[in-house]
């Protein structure tokens, strides 16, 4: 069967375009869009509206709103809907991507210090239109309430928590600093990881710490079983302040780092380090802390200061032994976060030194976005039987 199917723009549409201008795009594109998906719909169902044909697939249903921020602003489509379900038209989740990509392009290009002329140069390439500086400047702007909406959106129960730093170089006052990027990742009852919000500031005292946790309870954070983190002395006092009640877990990658500093001579670093490991991958605490007590036994008189430093330590890495084996392997360290953080340095390596403080923010907080929907869409991180999902560990 053949049939045609071809956009039509109404007259009254046209008119208002040649009367407006560009102010009546945001118009337009919603024709455009909608049109081009009830003819997604045709051809998904093998006729046109009415006709009647034995290779029809199923039958027309209405159509539900739906509403996408757009460089043109807020736009409510008309999303064409099946009676017996299976159907979504990709004319509109295409031109999502593209504005994903392009909102993108432009947050990475301000965060490089282009001026908006050569954003705008850059745009008119990427959309084979003209574009001046203060249309680029308010597409800036509209990207960073989206995003700071997204960084202050309401959260829920989140039953585990990482948290780590990061730093970027930005310029202050014409020199270079060292600003701290605080990031707080979760898990939450579903088993899917979230990005839960991000702060900048330049240093990562236990007021920056301190404000940031706060930020997540205000925001509705509930239900945490335990935090997992290192054990940097600001970020220590602020969980205690903020979650003196909840367990904690430090990170036994790092600690086994922190535990060389210890080590007298050079030559017993690798047996100490397995000497460690060999703790952590006991099969439950107690003979974990069964080999510690032989280990700080080992080394009390050949070397004290490690000794000393096992024994006040490591059982500050054995936390996740109370939590459900099937999760301890993730839980053990932040790799979940230093995995992110990664993806965020081979997406900021190309800026180097960032104008400033804001748009480092921009960037990182797009990315982030952006990985926390992936994330919400992607598979479960981890399973939760019902009962382990609302009890808190014995």
């Amino acid at each position: 069967m053949t049939y045609e199917s071809k956009l039509t723009l109404p007259a009254d549409l046209l008119e208002t375009i040649a009367e407006q201008g560009l102010d009546a795009l945001p118009e337009l594109v919603r024709v455009i869009v909608n049109e081009a998906m009830q003819i997604e719909r045709q051809h998904y169902l093998g006729a046109t509206p009415y006709q009647r044909t034995v290779e029809r697939r199923g039958h027309a249903n209405g159509f539900k709103p739906k509403t996408v921020e757009t460089r043109l602003g807020e736009i409510t489509f008309a999303i064409p809907q099946v009676r017996e379900g299976g159907f979504y038209p990709q004319a509109l989740e295409k031109g999502l991507r593209s504005e994903r990509a392009l909102t993108l392009a432009l947050a990475e290009m301000y965060v490089q210090g282009v001026s908006t002329r050569k954003v705008a140069a850059i745009v008119e390439q990427l959309c084979g239109s003209e574009i001046s500086s203060s249309q680029v400047s308010r597409a800036a702007a509209r990207l960073d309430a989206t995003l700071a909406a997204w960084r202050n959106r309401p959260l829920g129960e989140i039953v585990y928590l990482y948290l780590d730093a990061r730093y970027e170089t930005v310029r202050e006052d014409g020199q270079l600093r060292d600003l701290a990027i605080l990031i707080a990742v979760g898990v939450d009852r579903e088993g899917r990881r979230r990005v839960l919000g991000v702060s900048t500031s330049l240093g990562e005292q236990e007021v920056h710490w301190r404000n940031f946790l706060h930020s997540l309870v205000n925001r509705g954070l509930c239900g945490v079983q335990l935090i997992i983190s290192d054990d940097h002395p600001g970020l220590r006092a602020a969980r205690q302040a903020v979650f003196g009640g909840t367990p904690w877990q430090r990170c036994q990658f790092h600690l086994q780092q922190n535990a060389q500093a210890y080590v007298p001579r050079q030559e017993l670093q690798a047996t100490v380090a397995a000497e460690i490991r060999t703790i952590f991958h006991a099969p439950d605490r107690a003979t974990a802390e069964a080999y510690l007590a032989k280990l700080v036994q080992k080394y009390a008189k050949t070397a004290p200061r490690l000794a000393d430093w096992l024994e006040k330590n490591i059982p500050e890495g054995l936390t996740v032994f109370a939590f459900p084996a099937a999760h301890q392997c993730k839980l053990r360290t932040v790799n979940l976060v230093e995995r992110l953080n990664r993806e965020l340095d081979r997406r900021t390596r190309v800026v180097s030194i960032f104008p400033n403080e804001a748009a480092c923010l921009r960037l990182i907080s797009a990315l982030l976005m952006e990985t926390d929907e992936a994330w919400q869409t992607g598979r479960a991180y981890l399973t939760f039987p019902k009962d382990e999902a609302t009890s808190q560990p014995s």
